[in-house]
Formats: C-alpha cells, sequence, structure tokens
C-alpha cells in the first residue's frame, strides 16, 4: 500500500491518493507520513479528512508534528486541535517549543485553551497529565434505556464507551457500568441497580507507573481519576498505559545501562545531547573503580610473587558482575511487576544465598579442574582462584538482590542499583578476597 502512494504521489493523482488513504488504519497513514519527504507529507496530510487527520496527527513523531503545525494555516491548526482528543492534545503540546505551543493555543477554542491549560498545571507523570475528559457519565436515577439514548447522543465525541462512569450532582463517583451490562440489561432496569459501586480509582496526583500496576492487576480497559473530595474529573484508558509501560521500561532500561533516561528516539536525538546522558555515568563510575586500582596495588607484593595470579582476575571480575547483574535484573524486574516489596527482603536474601551457593560451587569445581587438567596450573594457586570464584558469586547474587530493594526502600530508583554499579562494588571486594586468600593460602 505504502509503494501504490509513493506511485501516485509521483503521478500527482491526487484523488486517487485520498481514496487509497481513507481505505487505510490511521495508524499505517501515519506510517506512510513518516516514510515521505516533507514536502509530500504536507500534502498528504493536508487531503485528508479532518477527523482522520487528527487522529493521524496523534500517531505522527513530534519532529513531523512540530513540522505539520509550521507548514499549516491557523483555521487548519484549529481544526486538528478541535478534533484531538484532549489527553493527545496535551502530549502534543508538552513535547513542542514555545513557539509553536503559542500558535497552537491562539487558535484553540477558548474552552479548549483552558482545559489545556488545566491539564499542563499536573506534576509530570502523574494520573492528572495522562488522563482525558472524554468519557460517559450517567446518574444512577436513569432507567438502562434512558442511559443508551444518553450515549447514543453524546458518545461519538469520547473517548471511550465500553465503560460509562456513574456520578451524583456533585459529580463525587458512585459507581461504574459496563456498556456490556446496559445492553443485557432490561429497558426498565434502574443504572443504581446495575452498576458495580466498588469499582477501582485514582487521585490525579497518582504515579503513572503505580497506575499502571493497577491496570494490570485487575486486567481493565480504562480507569476512572478523582481528585481529593472524590469528584470524577477524567479517565486514563488502557492505549496510555501501553505508552506508559513502554516508556517506564525504557527509562529503566536506560538506567541499567548507567545512562541518564531519554525520552527522544535514538536517531532523533543529537550525538552532544546522547554524550551528555552517557558521560556523567561514566565519570561516575570510572571514579568509583579506582577503589579496584587501589586494592591491586595494596597486593602488589602478592602478584609479583605470583605473577601468574594477574591472568584471572578478568575471569573472576567476569563472573562475579554477571552474577550479579543476574540477580539485579530479575529483583528490580519483580519491584517493577510488584511481585516483590520491601518486606521480602529477606526472603530474597535467603532465595539469593541457596541460588549462589549452588551456582558458585558449580563454577568453582568446573574451573578447578579446567585449571588443573588444562592449564597446569599448581593445585594452590587453583584452589586460591576456584575458592575466590566461589565467594565472589555468593556476595555478587546476595548484593545484587539487596541493593534494589534497598534502593526503593530510601524512594530511589531500583534500576540505579543495576549491573554497572553492582559490578562496581563487586569487584572491589572480588579483588580483596582473592589477594586475601592468595596470602593465606599460598603463604606469600
Amino acid at each position: 500500500m505504502e509503494k501504490r502512494i509513493m506511485e501516485l504521489l509521483d503521478d500527482n493523482k491526487v484523488v486517487d491518493i485520498r481514496s487509497e488513504l481513507l481505505e487505510m488504519n490511521i495508524v499505517d497513514i501515519a506510517q506512510v507520513l513518516e516514510e515521505v519527504d516533507k514536502h509530500h507529507l504536507v500534502i498528504l496530510f493536508r487531503i485528508l479528512p479532518k477527523d482522520i487527520a487528527a487522529g493521524v496527527f496523534s500517531y505522527v513523531s513530534t519532529s513531523l508534528q512540530q513540522h505539520i503545525i509550521e507548514s499549516i494555516n491557523d483555521s487548519e491548526i484549529k481544526g486538528i486541535v478541535d478534533e484531538l482528543f484532549l489527553d493527545d492534545a496535551v502530549d502534543f503540546i508538552e513535547e513542542m517549543p514555545a513557539n509553536i505551543v503559542k500558535k497552537v493555543l491562539q487558535n484553540a477554542s477558548e474552552n479548549t485553551r483552558k482545559l489545556i491549560n488545566q491539564f499542563l498545571k499536573y506534576p509530570e507523570d502523574s494520573a492528572g497529565s495522562i488522563m482525558t475528559i472524554e468519557y460517559v457519565d450517567l446518574k444512577k436515577e436513569m432507567t438502562v434505556k434512558e442511559a443508551i439514548e444518553d450515549i447514543k447522543k453524546t458518545g461519538v465525541d469520547k473517548e471511550t464507551i465500553n465503560t460509562c462512569y456513574v456520578i451524583d450532582d456533585n459529580r463525587r463517583l458512585e459507581g461504574v457500568v459496563t456498556i456490556r451490562r446496559l445492553i443485557l440489561s432490561e429497558k426498565t432496569d434502574l443504572i443504581k441497580d446495575i452498576m458495580n459501586d466498588d469499582s477501582i480509582y485514582i487521585n490525579t496526583t497518582d504515579d503513572q507507573e503505580h497506575i499502571a500496576q493497577l491496570f494490570k492487576k485487575y486486567d481493565l480497559l480504562s480507569m476512572p481519576v478523582v481528585d481529593n473530595e472524590k469528584r470524577l474529573v477524567g479517565i486514563i484508558t488502557v492505549d496510555d498505559i501501553v505508552d506508559v509501560i513502554d516508556i517506564e521500561n525504557t527509562e529503566d532500561l536506560q538506567k541499567m545501562a548507567a545512562m541518564s533516561p531519554s525520552e527522544e528516539k535514538y536517531l532523533e536525538t543529537g550525538v552532544f545531547t546522547l554524550a551528555k546522558n552517557r558521560i556523567v555515568w561514566l565519570l561516575l563510575l570510572m571514579l568509583s573503580a579506582t577503589f579496584t586500582g587501589n586494592i591491586i596495588r595494596s597486593f602488589e607484593d602478592v602478584l609479583q610473587s605470583v605473577v601468574l595470579l594477574a591472568a584471572f582476575i578478568p575471569m573472576l571480575m567476569d563472573s562475579g558482575g554477571n552474577a550479579g547483574a543476574q540477580s539485579a535484573t530479575l529483583v528490580i524486574r519483580g519491584l517493577a511487576l510488584g511481585d516483590i516489596t520491601m518486606k521480602d527482603s529477606m526472603k530474597v536474601l535467603f532465595k539469593e544465598l541457596r541460588v549462589s551457593i549452588i551456582a558458585g560451587a558449580t563454577l568453582a569445581i568446573v574451573n578447578f579442574l579446567r585449571i588443573i587438567y588444562l592449564e597446569k596450573v599448581d593445585i594452590l594457586i587453583a584452589a586460591t582462584v576456584c575458592i575466590t570464584l566461589f565467594f565472589a558469586v555468593v556476595l555478587a547474587k546476595m548484593v545484587g538482590g539487596l541493593l534494589p530493594i534497598a534502593a526503593k526502600s530510601v524512594k530511589l530508583d531500583p534500576a540505579i542499583m543495576a549491573s554497572p554499579l553492582i559490578t562496581t562494588i563487586v569487584d572491589a571486594f572480588t579483588l580483596l578476597i582473592y589477594f586475601l586468600m592468595a596470602s593465606w593460602l599460598i603463604g606469600i
């Protein structure tokens, strides 16, 4: 389909292009716009009907959104803003430079402008910042017939009608009722008799990561958002939560790789920005690695006496770092999913202790046989290396398991306590154990 659109563009067949586009899903249209050059991008965007254009606009990248706004006139901007769901409009404005924001708000209706400004006041990454106000609300005194008629009148402009929200005269949330329940109920039934008055809801200031966990826990498609007086102010839909999960996972992966998190796409991020996001952590880890250097210098006499000991240092440090990274990854993921909490720290410690003993003993035995029979190394040196390996794995797995929980307990992101930091800590202790063991066993 994309190839067909390109061919029609080359032949300047605008009518045929419009027909082809109208048969496509808006996500696929957005993909086409991402592929064409910027001149053709504006042409394609302008031939789309207003409602479809707004939907496509919410799916293209931030850079293309900015180019579109800069290329179209004020009336076209107004058409886009009026057609966008409010949460999509807010997400778009949050990413734009000041001159684009000013241009958009100038062309928005007074009511839309007021609502956007209200949303922008909510804390970043809070429920208020990602919610939408396009929902269906009902009164509990309504009959099913009245409710369905109301949905038919107002539902076309709502982001979802799958779940309707029952409120009182002061807009306080009283319950929820699904469209399925409405359709299957008798027309004379009252909403108060068929609604669920024990619904899950969140506050406008709740963190988006916590909200994502609730969506997963209760298998929800949408969730009401209330203020401190339990007045319904918006809803969050599952499509927004999918974006949140994607952002949070990306952020955790970047932190685990010792980088400052960034929401920009890799190819659209400048070289200096990428370098800035990495240099601080690299400097910190480099400076922390001086501890290992100091330990080696402290045991310089040991290394000079048995030079062969130096050959096994990389293997010991890598094994410890890898073992710690394994435990840390599992625990960080468990914390993110809510499978592990701070009260589980002793359970994690005991489990990692048992796992590390099994893993450490297996590695030590295999390595001992390898060193003795393949490398023909003296048995005392082999024992020194393998005993150190065992303790390095045990230490690394326990540190990797507990550090993320410790970070969580002091309100730090557990992903910070990831493999680079754990490796630095474990390396220092591994070397210390190694040289102390060599001094004791070999008698240097």
